[in-house]
């Protein structure tokens, strides 16, 4: 008797914990792992913030040090080798002024410093001071109005120095390059001054001369008399 009393008190408490216990299914463990595991997203790499065309543009790679996140400079050829040529952009002249401004973009080289050649006539061609690696703007100062002139931008490290197409070529007459790169042909026009004194004398001149030739035709007249009226009086006379 006492035994099957334990026996149904045992059955009662254990009827009692499954009702106040929770029954864990498939779903409720997978959503728990998913709790547990937290997944980590890649950041995405970003270009840097780098115009090889830019005016005192810094490198690439002193981007990379100073940004906040690692970013993504352009393909580069090794520093043991000589810089790939500039790209020449337009040249702006300012006639009034007697200068040009003149653009270049970086190759994708490592570059230690430029310089600018200018050829004029059929002499050697001048050679600019050592210009930043960040520089990409410069002025031509001294340009005489009329004249043609060749101008490169030259890309140096300490492998050497890019290649410049027609330098052997003596004199901007005789420059036959390629329009895209790092050379250009431009002609410096006169100054809109010299034009208005030049209009102003072609005008003058022709009025002396018309002024010349009204005293000469009317000197000649009072001389010589007119032979067409001579002879108009003549026939009324006879008549």
């Amino acid at each position: 008797m006492l035994g099957s009393l334990s026996l149904l008190w045992l059955a009662a408490m254990t009827t009692s914990l499954v009702s106040q216990s929770q029954i864990l299914t498939l779903e409720d463990y997978q959503e728990g792992e998913e709790d547990d595991v937290t997944v980590a997203t890649p950041s995405l790499a970003v270009r840097c913030d780098y115009d090889r065309c830019r005016h005192l543009q810094v490198s690439c790679q002193e981007l990379q040090k100073v940004g906040p996140v690692a970013c993504l400079c352009p393909g580069l050829s090794r520093e043991d080798q000589q810089p790939e040529p500039p790209r020449l952009g337009e040249v702006q002249i300012m006639a009034e002024e007697g200068y040009a401004v003149v653009h270049w973009c970086a190759p994708f080289s490592p570059v230690s410093h430029y310089w600018l050649l200018l050829w004029e006539s059929n002499g050697a061609p001048q050679k600019s001071t050592p210009l930043n690696a960040t520089v990409r703007r410069a002025e031509l100062k001294g340009l005489k109005p009329g004249v043609a002139y060749v101008l490169c931008v030259v890309a140096a490290n300490d492998a050497g120095e890019s290649n410049v197409p027609g330098a052997e070529v003596e004199g901007p007459e005789n420059w036959t390059g390629p329009s895209f790169g790092p050379c250009r042909k431009f002609i410096m026009p006169p100054k809109p001054v010299t034009l208005v004194y030049a209009a102003v004398g072609v005008g003058t001149a022709l009025a002396l001369l018309s002024c010349a030739a009204l005293v000469w035709h009317f000197c000649l007249r009072e001389r010589w008399g007119c032979p067409r009226r001579q002879g108009m009086a003549q026939a009324s006379e006879a008549l």
